[in-house]
């Protein structure tokens, strides 16, 4: 296996593209639970291309009855990126001032992490993000309702 650098601009290219629409070639989660974790899985395999395929413990979506957890729940795209040492994408938890565009952002409140966005920039220190759900791109990340954040610096891809 090699590794490979993440592309953040195809990430947020992809992200500027279907910010405020859905890409048919993925089902929308709105209805069922919400499509936030999806959007940003398509995001970030726009930036490497590559899924891990591992039955129930990878990341990847052939259509809605042939995916990942880790595709769609916060928690469960959490608990991949931050631990993959297979194909795909891998990240690790960092802090705010080390956030990079192309990096994830998960949201805290009422007792779980509820919400993924994607940074599409920082100026002068403030982070801008795109999501799905809620759709929106460079929207301030102080807008949103949080009590902590988990920051998840995408390190880059194997394959």
């Amino acid at each position: 296996m090699k590794v490979f650098s993440y592309n953040r601009e195809l990430a947020i290219d992809y992200a500027r593209k279907w910010a405020f629409s859905r890409n048919p070639k993925y089902y929308n989660f709105d209805g069922l639970g919400g499509d936030c974790t999806n959007f940003i899985s398509q995001c970030i395999f726009a930036g490497c291309n590559v899924m891990n395929f591992t039955p129930l413990l990878g990341w990847y979506y052939n259509s809605l009855s042939d995916r990942a957890p880790a595709w769609t729940g916060v928690n469960e795209f959490f608990k991949f990126i931050v631990s993959n040492k297979g194909v795909g994408p891998f990240a690790e938890q960092t802090f705010y001032a080390s956030i990079m565009i192309g990096d994830v952002i998960q949201l805290y409140k009422q007792g779980k992490f509820y919400h993924s966005v994607l940074v599409t920039s920082i100026t002068n220190g403030e982070i801008l993000t795109a999501s799905h759900t809620r759709d929106s791109f460079d929207k301030p990340l102080y807008s949103y309702s949080f009590e902590k954040a988990r920051f998840l610096h995408v390190k880059a891809y194997r394959k």
